[in-house]
This record gives structure tokens, C-alpha cells and sequence, in this order.
């Protein structure tokens, strides 16, 4: 078993990678090696299979096609230009998120496999007047350029698919939190910073109000569902290789209740709220109650409780 983690520089790709590490099989089959690409190559991953790094720049079609002319079995595409800098940067979230993955999938359409590719989307293909809670069947109505951008990445995926280039499965992640390592332009950063800096003793500022509601999974979930969808049989995904991640329904308050529970009361005096318009046009604009059934009865899961993404952040994450 060959496998591609293209956006293995991110903190998924690198906990993925660690996670395939430590199982040393994915679909009943050895892994006998592992390649992480990224715009800039990778940290290395100590394994007892051949891991290697690359620099590759998935909206250049050359790197891509370069990338791929070595025989994977299983791909994880998970690069991407995230939702504040897709909205900011039109044509940077155009040429990763629309060309680069059209990139990927050409590439793979052109090699003598059909390899099995995991991609990830995100809820913010959903908007719009449609009624709650969202099923896997409610039409996508994006209200953000990431969200149209990651839209038609879910179609090609199922278009590919169909056509017998890639065997594609299309996961729509939740609010990935408490994220380790700083925040980052997306709009959905400060659903981890306001957990995770508190716990690391520092301030942090939330541009919304307790009771904004929004779905959420842990890193740690989220890792362990994008290997599971990666088993699931083919025949089993049906006619639409998309589905939404599980995930929990939480407002602001509740996640820093939790957060009080499992560390004491000092962290969440380290918050301050303070309105940020920019981000809240955004993050408004997206739902919060989601049905995923398809997900659930293919065997992805989601976190027990908030309580549980606070333990894992501290387990795994939080810097000694």
C-alpha cells in the first residue's frame, strides 16, 4: 500500500501521517510507503515504511502530473486555501481550491491505477434558505467563494468517480477544534483560539456571541474518520461519493463550559469578546444543525462530548 498526503505539511496531513504511522495498514493491506507533499516539504514522520517529502505546488499541472507518475494506491488531498483567504484572495482561492484539485484529479485520471482519493470539503458548501437540519441530499448553496470553490471540487470527485478514474469519497470536515499551533486566516480560527490559547495561559478574542451555535469534531476524530473513509467499499458509497462528516451542535458557551470542566475556571477569564464584522458576516452565513446519517452507517463517528476535544488538545497538543 502506497500512499499521498498532498497537504501533508498541515496539521492534519501530519497527524494523519503519524496516525497511518502507528497502524501500519490501511485496508487490510501493509503500508510499505508513505509521501507527504506539500508547497513546502514536509516535516519527515519516523516510520518503519519509506516516507518521503516533496515540495509540490498543486496549481502547477507539470508538479502535479510529476508527482503522480509514482504508483499510489490511496490519496488524501487536503491542501487547500482557507475560508477568510479564499474570500479576501478570489484568485488564490481559485487557483488552489477549483485548479488545484482539478490538477490532482487529471493527474490521477492519467496513471495506469484508479487510486482511492479522499478529499476534503467543507460545510461551507451549504447556505442559503433551506430548511434545518441538513441532510446529505440538501442541495449545496454556497454563500462564500471557499464554499463554491469546495462545491465543485465535490462534483468533480463524484464525476471522476463515476467515470472510473479515481475511486473518490468527498468528506464535508465540521469545525475542526481545538486545532493545535496558532490561528490562521480562517474564518472559523477563533472556534479553536478561544479554547486553546486560555489553555496555554494567553488572551484570546471571540468576535461572536455565547450563543453563536456551530457543528464541531476534534483533530483527533477527524483523523481517525478520513482513514475510515478511505476503507469504505466502494459499492457502499452509492451514486454520491459526498457526505458530511459527524460532528456536535455547540454554542460558544457550551464549549467553554466545557473547557471550565475539564481545566477549572481560570482559562475562560481569558477571553474577551469583542465584534469582529467581518467575521461574523462570514461565519452567520453558515448553519449549524446537520443530520449526517450516510456517514454514521458507513462507520464515522463523532466526539462524545466538547469535554473529550479539550482532553485531546491537552493529550496531544498543548506545548509542554
Amino acid at each position: 500500500m502506497n500512499i499521498l498526503i498532498i497537504g501533508g505539511g498541515g496539521f492534519l496531513g501530519q497527524k494523519l501521517a503519524h496516525r497511518l504511522e502507528a497502524a501500519g495498514q490501511l485496508r487490510n493491506s501493509e503500508i510499505t510507503g508513505l509521501t507527504l507533499a506539500d508547497i513546502t516539504a514536509p516535516g519527515a514522520v519516523a516510520a518503519p515504511f519509506a516516507v518521503k517529502t516533496i515540495a509540490c505546488d498543486i496549481t502547477d499541472p507539470a508538479a502535479v502530473s510529476g508527482l503522480l507518475t509514482a504508483r499510489f494506491d490511496t490519496i488524501f488531498l487536503l491542501a487547500a486555501v482557507v475560508s477568510s483567504h479564499a474570500e479576501a484572495e478570489f484568485e488564490v482561492g481559485m487557483q488552489v481550491n477549483l485548479h488545484g484539485v482539478l490538477n490532482v484529479l487529471e493527474a490521477a485520471r492519467l496513471t495506469e491505477t484508479v487510486p482511492v482519493l479522499v478529499f476534503t470539503s467543507s460545510l461551507a458548501v451549504f447556505g442559503g434558505e433551506v430548511p434545518d437540519p441538513i441532510r446529505d441530499w440538501t442541495i449545496p448553496n454556497p454563500q462564500t467563494s471557499y464554499g463554491t470553490q469546495k462545491a465543485i471540487g465535490e462534483l468533480l470527485v463524484n464525476d471522476y468517480s463515476r467515470r472510473g478514474f479515481v475511486d473518490g469519497r468527498a468528506l464535508r470536515l465540521p469545525t475542526i477544534s481545538v486545532r493545535p499551533g496558532r490561528p490562521n486566516r480562517a474564518a472559523s480560527s477563533f472556534m479553536s483560539s478561544i479554547i486553546r490559547e486560555p489553555l496555554n495561559g494567553e488572551e484570546a478574542v471571540c468576535p461572536v456571541d455565547p450563543d453563536f451555535a456551530h457543528y464541531y469534531l476534534s483533530p483527533r476524530m477527524c483523523v481517525q474518520n478520513l482513514i475510515r473513509g478511505a476503507e469504505v467499499a466502494a459499492a457502499d458509497l452509492g451514486q454520491n461519493r459526498t457526505m458530511t462528516m459527524p460532528g456536535r451542535t455547540l454554542t460558544i458557551r457550551q464549549m467553554i463550559d466545557a473547557m471550565t470542566a475539564v481545566a477549572g475556571p481560570n482559562a475562560a477569564q481569558l477571553i474577551r469578546f469583542e465584534d469582529n464584522p467581518a467575521i461574523r458576516n462570514i461565519v452567520t452565513g453558515w448553519r449549524f444543525a446537520y443530520d449526517p446519517a450516510k456517514a454514521l452507517a458507513l462507520g464515522l463517528q463523532a466526539d462524545n462530548s466538547f469535554e473529550d476535544n479539550v482532553r485531546y488538545y491537552l493529550e496531544d497538543d498543548r506545548p509542554a
